[in-house]
Order: C-alpha cells, then structure tokens, then sequence
C-alpha cells in the first residue's frame, strides 16, 4: 500500500523464536507495537524461520528483536525506508554470544516525491506562458492582432479606447474590486486579499487530501506540517481586516449599535453554516442531533470574530489614527490598553485551565495525546484539560471522532482541534492579526514604518516562542501543538504571519511587482470558496474514482485539479464582480 514498503524477516536462530516490534520516530515517548513472532529456524531441515510485515515509510522506524522467552533484547535498528521498497532482516549468530541484524535491500524504493517535482514544473510553465503573453500584450501591434480575432466588429473601439479616445464608459472604474473596506480616497489593500486567498488555497489543498503525503496532513501531536499554517493566517488576517472594516464604516456615519448589529449577525451566520452545511456528511443520511459535530472551523471563525470584532468596536473611534500623546511610536497600542488587559486575562484563564484545572485519572498539566504516548501511561488523557472541556460540556458523540492522533498514538478518545478551550487562543492570534490592521491605518502612506513594525512584530513573537519551546519540538514549557491551539503554536503562527504579510505587503502594494493573482481572487470570495469545497468535495469534477488508489501521482493530480478549479471559479466570479459577504 501508499506509505509502506514489505519487510521479509529471516531467522537463521534455533528455538524459542524472535518478536519484532516498532516503534515510529513521529511518536514520541511510545510503546513498542508488536509487528510479527519469527519462528525459530528448523536445524532439522536447515530452513529458517521467516515472516513478513507492513512497515510504515512516513517517518523514520525503530524495530525491535527480542526472544519471545525471557524478553531478552537482541537487537535494536534505526531506519528510514522507502515507499513500496522490499527489504530483508536477516537474523544470525557470528558466534555463541553475539547476534548478528543484517538489513538488507532486496528491491529498492520508488521516489515518491517526483510527482511534486513535476507539478511544480507544470504550474512554472503555466506562469511562464501568463507572464509572456501578458508582456506580449504590451506591444501594440500583437495586442490589436488579437482584439481583432477575438471581437473584429468591436476592434475600432477598442484601439480608439486604448489611444484615449473620450467615451462614457472612460470615467468608470473597470477594476471588479469593491472600494468599501476604507475611507473613500483609500484603495483597498490587495496584499490582505493575497494573504487571505494563498491561506485559503493551501486549505483547500490540505483539505482535500494533498496528495496523501504526510507533511500536507496535520501533524499528529507537537510540531508543524504544512497544513498546521494556514488555519491560524486565516485567523491572522480576518482580524486585519477587521480593524480596517470597523474603521471604514464608523467613517461613513454607521453607528455603533447598527455595526454591532452586523458583527452578530455575521458570527451567527458563520456559527450556523458551519453546523448545519460544514460539518454534516448528508451523503450518510439526513441531519440527525445524535452524533452532530458542534465545534468546527467555521464556528471557531465565528465566535473569534464575534469577540475581537466586539472588542475592537468598544474602542475604536472614527477618527482613529491621529491619536497624539507622549509615545508616539506605541500610538497603535496604547489607546488600546484596555484591549490588551482584557486579552491577558483571557490568557491568563487559558494558562490556569491548562495547567490547574484537575483532570480525572489524568495529571495536571497535562499536555499529551494519550494513547500510547508517555509509554502508556495515560491512554485516556488525551489533549489533557481541553480535551476534558469538550467531553463535559459539548459530549464525545458532538466532538471530532477521528482525531490525528488515533493513527500515529492510537489514542481512542474522541478529541476536537476547535474546540472549546482552543479557542480563546485563536481570539489572541486574531487579535495579533488585528495588530497588523491598526499599523496599516496609524501609519497609511508610511509603507516603511508599516513594514518596519511587522519586522518588530514578528521578531517578538519569534522570541516569545523560542522561550516557550526552549527550540524544541517536544521538550519546551509549552509545545508548538495545533490540536490544543498552544500559546506557542499562537506566537509561532503569528511570527510566521507578521513576516509573509510584509513580504506580500512589499511585493503587491508598495512595488507593485506583483498582482496578487492568482491569491487575490479566491481572498476576495473566501468564504463562498470554503463552503463551496467542503459541500461538493465529493463530486465531480473534484473527485473522480481512481485508477490506482495507492499512487500519490493519482491522489495529487485529484487534488491540485480541484484546488486550480477552486481558483479558476473565484476568478470567474471576480470579474463578474460577484462576492459573497455576510
């Protein structure tokens, strides 16, 4: 199968016969798992005793060999083997008191990773031909060429458009981008869009499978893979957007009671799409309240924004950005003091329900995945007090069933990576986000001070997590872990969402060397495009029955198929000028 290569063990030793057991190097602190029992060879018939396994080629192994009488370690190997590869163990005595494991490689491994290497190629020769043909497009005569085969009767037209001929169609704005996220003389920030819409492109990747290669599904426990990025950065940049968004329409006379209005209606809606459209599988039956998923992404948006849209709408004036005091290089903080006082205590409650709420059967503070992490100490404790929440508020027939834990841990708790805990630290990450908006709208038309501050922005939550992690994956204060949504996976992401927006911010609007596209056009329609991909995932044409299920070419091509019509539809509907908002 995908991910796995056969391993034939020979054992060329007498009696009581041989153990093999494994354990992964993804999974920390784990038991053993007992793969297969070696029979001892036959001295009669000189023949070996032989048996053959599945080994997982994900992650780098640690196999085992003790004799099955006495529990007596023979010998221990390290190994990282290949996908679909066929490899032998042969097991022998040099001499009466050494044991000899030969690993040895019978037929070698596929390279697994070429179908990257060949997307990759495929969409640079795409860009290549955009690029050419816009710069084509640039030259006179090439560019009334193709307007006279594209429309010949509308030819004239055009060429006396292009020279500048007076018309009444010259004084109004073709550009499909809408205006109403500032102030009238503002133009809107394409770099948010491009941030929002790559987030959401690598999502909806994710999502749909990412070509069943390990590094585009969520980790298991601690650490960060490519899909671990972009829930947070969604988080991040809706609240950038909502310090622009308050702000704009305070200055256009709404009052604070009918903005508030909008904000509950809008975390209603998102709160509501994601229970009832999101998270039912209607392909398995009709809604039923049984066994409905509460939390979700969806939902988790919604109360974020309700919260930190809420707060910031507490305090923001219309005027604001020409705030004058004693500091005025800390203008975008503190005439917020009051936010950043309710944020930590937030924090502070996120911290003292980790770590001191009291836990059944369970340690305090405990952070694991259960299972058999922790050398199976505590299988049924797993995400520790998160975990713990959601079990007793929302009940394990309304959590995530299938939790990336269960592969890699075996854990068997149900556990939800956006549930209720959880969330009060994407209310911090949104709220870092919405840091970044104030620092567009106190230093608009400073683009260096802009850029200057998210470089100081990141560096401090960078420093922030190096203290937290200790720089480790397993062995810091507080572990960079998604599923619980950590104050290090929170200061992590923002480090990483501080520097990317900056570079997206230099490159789209201070330069312009770059359009946004193709980013831009799924960011200005993201939430019809998350609905839409989770709603027909399961149909044509973005799912289609495979002619070879255990190939990650098939799995990619699928996948990176639908993912670009996800794209070509967003563009579609933005030069229709049609966006869904709520």
């Amino acid at each position: 199968r995908m991910d796995q290569a056969l391993l034939l063990i020979r054992n060329e030793l007498p009696a009581p016969g041989l153990n093999l057991a494994a354990r992964s190097g993804s999974c920390h602190q784990c038991l053993y798992q007992f793969l297969a029992f070696v029979p001892p060879s036959n001295e009669s018939l000189r023949k070996p005793g032989t048996a053959s396994v599945m080994v997982d080629t994900q992650h780098p192994l640690t196999l085992l060999l003790n004799s099955s009488e006495g529990d007596r370690d023979l010998c221990k190997i390290q190994y990282h083997f290949g996908e679909f590869g066929n490899y032998s163990l042969v097991v022998k005595t040099l001499n009466t008191q050494t044991v000899s494991c030969d690993l040895i490689v019978n037929e070698g491994p596929i390279n697994s990773y070429l179908p990257i290497l060949f997307a990759f190629l495929v969409y640079m020769a795409v860009l290549a031909i955009l690029i050419a043909g816009r710069l084509l497009m640039k030259i006179d005569p090439v560019r009334n060429w193709v307007y006279k085969k594209l429309n010949p009767r509308a030819t004239d037209r055009m060429i006396n458009s292009e020279l500048g001929s007076p018309s009444t169609t010259d004084s109004v704005n073709c550009d499909p981008t809408p205006q109403s996220w500032s102030t009238g003389s503002r133009p809107r920030l394409r770099s948010l869009d491009t941030f929002r819409g790559l987030s959401l492109v690598i999502m909806v990747f994710v999502n749909y499978g990412g070509g069943k290669y390990w590094f585009f599904k969520h980790e298991s426990w601690n650490g960060l893979t490519v899909a671990d990025l972009v829930f947070p950065w969604f988080v991040f940049i809706m609240g950038t957007s909502i310090a622009l968004a308050l702000g704009s329409m305070l200055r256009w006379g709404s009052s604070k009671w009918k903005v508030l209005r909008k904000i509950l209606w809008r975390s209603f809606v998102l709160i509501l799409l994601g229970i009832i459209v999101v998270n039912p599988n209607y392909c398995l039956g009709p809604l039923s309240w049984d066994n409905l998923r509460i939390p979700g992404v969806l939902q988790r948006l919604g109360f974020t924004y309700l919260v930190v849209a809420a707060l910031e709408l507490l305090f923001t004036r219309a005027d604001s950005g020409t705030w004058e005091g004693q500091f005025p290089a800390l203008q975008d903080i503190l005439p917020y003091w009051p936010q950043w006082i309710f944020i930590l205590v937030l924090e502070t409650i996120w911290l003292c329900l980790t770590f001191l709420l009291p836990v059944p059967d369970c340690p305090r503070g405990y952070l694991g995945p259960g299972g058999i992490g922790d050398f199976g100490k505590y299988p049924n404790c797993t995400g520790g007090a998160a975990g713990y929440i959601d079990r007793l508020l929302l009940g394990e027939k309304h959590m995530y069933q299938h939790p990336s834990s269960g592969v890699t841990y075996q854990s068997t708790m149900p556990y939800d990576p956006e549930g209720i805990l959880g969330t009060i630290n994407s209310i911090v990450m949104a709220f870092l986000g919405l840091q970044a908006g104030k620092i567009t709208l106190f230093y608009k038309d400073q683009p260096k001070q802009i850029m200057s501050r998210f470089i100081i922005w990141g560096i401090v939550m960078g420093i922030i997590s190096a203290i937290l992690t200790k720089c480790s994956k397993e062995e810091g204060f507080i572990p960079i872990n998604k599923n619980l949504w950590s104050i290090s996976y929170v200061t992590t992401m923002s480090c990483f969402a501080f520097i990317l927006l900056l570079l997206i911010y230099y490159l789209v609007d201070v330069k312009k060397w770059w359009s946004g596209a193709p980013f831009l056009y799924p960011g200005m329609n993201s939430i019809l495009v998350y609905i839409g991909h989770q709603v027909f995932a399961n149909y044509f044409p973005f799912k289609w029955k495979m002619q070879d299920s255990q190939s990650h070419a098939e799995h990619l091509t699928q996948n990176l198929t639908a993912t670009t019509l996800w794209v070509i539809i967003s563009y579609i509907l933005y030069r229709r000028r049609v966006f869904w908002k709520i």
